[in-house]
């Protein structure tokens, strides 16, 4: 009790002396203030530390500041230089861009950039003028521009505006319909995972089995001028888990370059002393590209006595367990035609490029192909790493050359003759995609006017077909319509024609919903199937849209039949794939059959010869460049145009879409996006 009296004490003490030293008149004390002399007396010190922390403060954000121009200006220096140097080079566009339809519809963008500019410069002097917050009528103005413009005002509302928003009612519902459809084959993939849907096959093959229990097997392997990939597919295809006499391996060698030839028929020679059943084919008259290429190989005697053939173009490496993987869902499926597997990219993390690819390819294959393999039975058949039944594509014609997409026309006439398809998402077949933008963009104009030229040609035998109503419809209005021509339609109709015009006929409105947010939802529909790229969500939508002047010139040129239509560039590919675990792979299936010496040194002096020759060409070669595309260009200046009308009209998010959506144009126009060549 009395240590608490006494803290108690010492407490009232203590206040009553810090009471006494708060007091601002407390003389109490003597203050002695210790000056520098060479100080100033009327600069307090506290606020001369704060001057000084803020001065470096802005020296700091300076230097930022300096560091992000100097950035810009070297990067708008070195966009400057590339785009001279593209430009003073000459390179011509791909032969797709140089087709008569091509230069019509390039003829078409120059006018309507032409006229784009103009409108921006008479929407200039109105905003400058102040017409913009009061527009004059043509009775109140003075000035003849000013008539002139309020003329403009009259007709834009009354004669322009109307039909421009009748055809952006049309393209909306489109999107619509093509969203919708885009929903519920995301749904369905949705229900394949929940309830672990995919085709189990009647038998498997583990090794226990007879040789005669394997079915013959024909794998053939069209190629044309790929010097880079030949040898890591022959590879993969002369090590399959099978038994060698149950597998004929056919190289259908389609080049017209002796060098290419002489490598690939060495290739063949090497693995043939190995004891695997391979042939060399080459054709003296080159007719019907890939079509016609693998029709003369079916029409081999040797054939007939195969019951399925397996097919892989030159860049892909199927697995050793491919065929075990394939072959028995045949069994016991007598109406089962293709079966078809999964596409896997070794270059999928090359560049920007490849990038966007592989998400549009992983949607493809992902949910396309797989709702469309377990709920209907059929789909567009890829053209590589599947199997057909031979009595199959017999019954349905065979090969035809009338088309630049000869996959899809095979299928499409299998459905029609009553054949099911089966799609196996597990079972991946190593490829490569294209690296730079010029072979991309070839690769997509066949891919897009190949179909509307098999539509015209099977429309008819469509309607006329002995298959249900709904297989009609959806091979119709799905499959050809709403996915090969409405798409690229109204992709490139709203985005780089109805958008920008719109800024300039503004009582024709694009809701933002349009232009943002539904593009925005199916963007990441469409990369949910690749989830590491989402980081590449925004250049994703955007190139996609930039793609769109590509698929609709080839969907008219294909609908139309148009020149351009009807031609076929082989897709360049660079070697990418890694062959070294394949030959590794075959040295260690092969030691047995290599017994004597002289096999050893026929491999080496075939492999040295390979080397040599390969060597011999890279100098010779033509010099790979980049290209200038005008069409992506002249949009480029479009789109960019129309975003500076719509900051006049301060209307963000179409600003935003339209900057953004022309810088996009830009970068591809000047081809920036793939493979570099210095």
């Amino acid at each position: 009790m009395s240590s608490q009296a006494q803290n108690h004490e010492f407490q009232e003490w203590w206040n009553k002396q810090r009471g006494f030293l708060d007091k601002p008149d407390s003389t109490a004390f003597l203050t002695v203030e210790i000056r520098n002399p060479t100080s100033d007396p009327t600069v307090d010190k506290g606020h001369t530390r704060s001057a000084r922390q803020l001065s470096w403060l802005w020296l700091l954000k300076f230097q930022q500041l300096a560091t992000s121009l100097a950035w810009l200006t070297n990067g708008s220096v070195s966009l400057l230089r590339t785009a001279n140097r593209r430009i003073a080079t000459n390179t011509t566009d791909s032969p797709s861009d140089s087709s008569a339809s091509s230069r019509r519809l390039y003829r078409i963008i120059k006018l309507f950039l032409f006229l784009v500019i103009l409108l921006l410069c008479f929407e200039l002097v109105a905003y400058f003028k102040g017409w913009h917050f009061s527009p004059p009528s043509v009775e109140s103005a003075e000035a003849a521009v000013e008539r002139v413009y309020a003329k403009w005002l009259e007709i834009r509302a009354s004669y322009l505006a109307p039909p421009l928003q009748s055809l952006t009612n049309v393209c909306i519902v489109l999107f619509l319909i093509q969203s919708v459809d885009r929903v519920v084959l995301m749904l369905g993939c949705f229900w394949i995972k929940f309830w672990k849907l995919r085709p189990v096959a009647a038998v498997e093959y583990d090794g226990s089995e007879s040789v005669e229990d394997y079915p013959m097997v024909l794998v053939q392997i069209p190629m044309c001028n790929e010097r880079e990939v030949y040898q890591q597919s022959i590879a993969a295809c002369c090590v399959q888990d099978w038994p060698k006499e149950r597998m004929l391996i056919q190289v259908l060698d389609d080049s017209d370059e002796l060098d290419a030839q002489l490598l690939i028929k060495a290739e063949v020679q090497k693995w043939q002393q190995r004891g695997v059943h391979i042939l060399y084919r080459h054709r003296l008259i080159r007719t019907g590209y890939k079509a016609g290429n693998l029709k003369s190989a079916m029409s081999c005697d040797y054939v007939k006595d195969y019951e399925f053939v397996a097919i892989f173009d030159a860049d892909f490496q199927p697995g050793p367990d491919f065929l075990k993987k394939t072959i028995p869902h045949f069994k016991g499926k007598d109406d089962l035609a293709l079966v078809q597997t999964r596409w896997a990219f070794v270059n999928k993390d090359e560049n920007l490029l490849t990038r966007l690819q592989n998400i549009n390819l992983s949607f493809h294959f992902e949910v396309e192909q797989q709702v469309n393999g377990v709920f209907i039975n059929f789909f567009g058949f890829n053209g590589t790493a599947g199997v057909w039944r031979i009595k199959a594509l017999e019954e349905c014609g065979g090969w035809l050359e009338r088309t630049t997409v000869e996959d899809m026309d095979i299928a499409v006439r299998a459905h029609l003759c009553g054949w099911k398809f089966i799609y196996l998402n597990d079972v991946k077949c190593l490829c490569e995609l294209p690296e730079s933008y010029e072979a991309y963009k070839k690769q997509q104009h066949r891919w897009h006017s190949g179909p509307m030229q098999l539509f015209r040609l099977c429309f008819v035998d469509t309607l006329r077909a002995k298959v249900s109503l709904g297989k009609k419809a959806n091979l119709i209005f799905l499959f050809f319509l709403l996915r090969k021509l409405i798409l690229p339609f109204y992709s490139f109709t709203l985005f780089c024609i109805i958008l920008p015009l719109s800024m300039f006929l503004p009582e024709a409105e694009l809701p933002a919903w349009v232009v943002c947010y539904i593009p925005g939802l199916m963007s990441i529909l469409n990369i949910l199937p690749a989830p590491r790229s989402f980081p590449f969500i925004v250049p994703y939508l955007l190139f996609e849209n930039t793609m769109s002047v590509t698929k609709f010139n080839a969907m008219i040129s294909g609908l139309f039949r148009l020149g351009s239509s009807y031609e076929w560039v082989v897709t360049k590919k660079l070697g990418r794939s890694s062959e070294a675990d394949l030959v590794a792979f075959a040295e260690r299936e092969s030691d047995p059959l290599v017994e004597t010496t002289n096999l050893h040194r026929s491999c080496s002096e075939s492999g040295l010869d390979v080397l040599n020759k390969i060597e011999t060409t890279k100098k010779t070669g033509k010099k790979k460049r980049n290209s200038l595309y005008r069409k992506e260009l002249a949009l480029a200046l479009i789109l960019l145009t129309a975003s500076v009308r719509s900051l006049l009209s301060a209307q963000g998010i179409h600003f935003y879409f339209l900057l953004f959506q022309g810088i996009s144009f830009l970068v591809v126009g000047l081809d920036l996006i793939g493979e570099q060549v210095s």
